[in-house]
């Protein structure tokens, strides 16, 4: 398919908001496909690849200003202005492209597959043989396919490189998308749960051109992760009883990393909750696996808690992230950060196990799990119908240091990608904050021309300064953000960029999971998923480190 029937899609897709246009824009687009539907469903989805493949373009925001600069031959300064202008890249690009259309260097007509082609190619580069290769290299094959497309193809290659359609296409869409095209919108649950397990639109896809009997007999593979099961949120044990039934698995619920964990005929992989495949990043996880796990094929339900090597205490899962995304000085990481595995479900052993109750997959688990301290154990497990025991199960976590609980049906079989009730979680409910906005970030795509990426900073007396104390970032709606930008524009005092500094006179009250200790910022804390609860308009002043010190404490 050529590139330029895709990019007639996607400015279609880009100018309605309605969830019923785009799915039947795409629908269109995916009977047209024919061959090319595996790669044509990935593209539209922004995404070079299934998720759960361990490979990445490895091209940032910075790099693609560098890339357009090459590309076109303009200079990188007057990019940046005009990304600052715009907040997308994609549009920079189509703009000096279109500029510069007389030195292209391709008559050939891009296609969807050779945008596939140099995806592939450029997340490969370094690959399989352990050598590094440039970053030039890199930035001169995406600059030669930006150098080669029309202005509007340009905007999108751009934009796919860097992962941001900016498109509002999601897998609920494809998945309604394909339903539309192949099945008349009917079998939507069908293709829902095919997704589920192969967690592979491309399969998927496939399926849906075949027949229905195709999709619904595409099942989960190991070494291929599973959507897991989700946990919903409740505040009371009272409230966990009622959604899970009497009686319950009482869990622990840590302050670690979710981790899928897959054994086949003595490899292992493991992936993250979003489907990321960290089986380098954690060796010992897999050798532990190997070790204390009686089982040829499985796929267990994990968590990943770091500890202290010194004095064996945990450690927040804040310090855990650091080994995620690091690609070097593993086994110095591995000796800062030691970890222990704790499953709790059971997904598969020789067979699917999604079918059975959680009590016999417990069972299960029990009997393939040789426990060894520091390395593999079961986690912090009860059952229970008495509210007491459960409060009890619940204050020996938050005293251990760990987040709170969760709560279990016993009788209730595993639900891939869902929030079905099947289990819940409980944690303490923080007080709130009320912190200075110090600093931002302009947005980009939609978003551009207002500030987000709050800095919030916390008061020092001694000082006499305000201290970062975190970031928000997420679930600010439209009208926050426009009220927020009226607000701090008046206020900057300094602009990098996209970065600014404010003065510290709008104060936010903030919401937020816990306190964690951070050397990152200068207050020397740090608040996870903060949110915004509400400006306070009636104080002057945030505040004050000693606060958050002191609510750290009492955690």
């Amino acid at each position: 398919m050529e590139y330029s029937r895709l990019v007639e899609t996607y400015q279609e897709l880009e100018s309605t908001q309605s969830t019923l246009e785009k799915t039947s824009i795409l629908a269109g687009l995916f009977k047209e496909a024919e061959d090319d539907l595996p790669q044509v469903v990935l593209l539209s989805m922004g995404r070079p690849f299934p998720s759960w493949k361990d490979l990445d373009l490895g091209i940032s925001s910075k790099t693609m200003v560098d890339i357009i600069s090459e590309a076109t031959g303009i200079s990188g300064s007057e990019v940046e202005d005009l990304w600052r202008e715009k907040g997308d890249l994609g549009e920079v690009a189509e703009e000096m492209v279109e500029e510069k259309t007389q030195q292209r260097l391709m008559e050939k007509k891009l296609t969807a597959e050779m945008i596939m082609d140099k995806l592939e190619k450029v997340a490969l580069m370094g690959e399989g043989d352990g050598e590094s290769v440039s970053m030039d290299t890199k930035r001169k094959e995406v600059a030669d396919m930006i150098s080669s497309a029309e202005p509007e193809e340009a905007r999108y290659v751009t934009r796919t490189f860097l992962q941001n359609m900016r498109l509002g296409v999601g897998e609920g869409i494809v998945r309604d998308a394909l339903s539309e095209a192949f099945f008349n919108g009917e079998h939507a649950e069908d293709i829902q749960r095919a997704y589920n397990f192969t967690n592979d639109f491309t399969q998927v896809a496939e399926a849906c051109r075949e027949s229905i009997e195709e999709v619904r007999s595409l099942d989960m593979e190991i070494l291929q992760p599973v959507n897991s099961m989700l946990a919903r949120k409740v505040d009371t044990i009272e409230e966990g009883f009622e959604t899970v039934g009497r009686p319950a698995a009482i869990d622990y619920k840590y302050d670690g990393m979710r981790a899928q964990v897959h054994v086949k005929d003595g490899e292992v992989k493991v992936f993250t909750r979003r489907l990321e495949d960290v089986t380098k990043q954690f060796p010992d996880v897999a050798k532990a696996v190997k070790q204390n796990l009686s089982a040829e094929e499985a796929i267990i339900d994990t968590e990943i808690v770091a500890y202290d090597p010194d004095d064996h205490s945990m450690i927040p899962f804040q310090q855990l992230s650091k080994r995620i995304k690091r690609k070097y000085d593993i086994q110095k990481l591995k000796k800062q950060i030691p970890v222990e595995v704790r499953p709790f479900d059971l997904i598969y052993l020789g067979e699917s196990m999604i079918e059975e109750k959680y009590r016999d997959r417990w069972e299960k688990l029990e009997e393939i799990v040789d426990e060894k301290e520091r390395e593999l154990r079961l986690v912090d497990h009860i059952e229970t119908g008495e509210a007491e025991v459960a409060q009890e199960m619940q204050q020996r976590a938050l005293a251990d240091g760990q987040e709170g609980i969760i709560m279990k049906a016993l009788e209730a079989k595993y639900k891939p990608g869902s929030r079905v009730g099947y289990m819940v979680k409980l944690k303490p409910v923080m007080e709130t904050l009320d912190l200075a906005i110090i600093g931002g970030e302009w947005g980009e795509g939609r978003r551009s021309g207002w500030i987000g990426s709050l800095k919030l900073g916390t008061y020092d007396p001694e000082t006499d300064r305000y201290k970062e104390v975190g970031k928000m970032a997420t679930g600010l709606t439209d009208e926050q953000l426009e009220e927020i930008t009226e607000k701090l524009e008046p206020l900057i005092v300094k602009e990098e960029g996209r970065d600014i500094e404010v003065q510290p006179e709008v104060i936010v009250e903030v919401e937020y999971e816990e306190i964690q200790e951070s050397p990152t910022y200068t207050s020397g804390y740090a608040l996870r998923f903060p949110r915004m609860k509400q400006f306070r308009e009636d104080k002057e002043e945030a505040d004050s480190v000693e606060k958050v010190e002191n609510l750290y404490k009492q955690q």
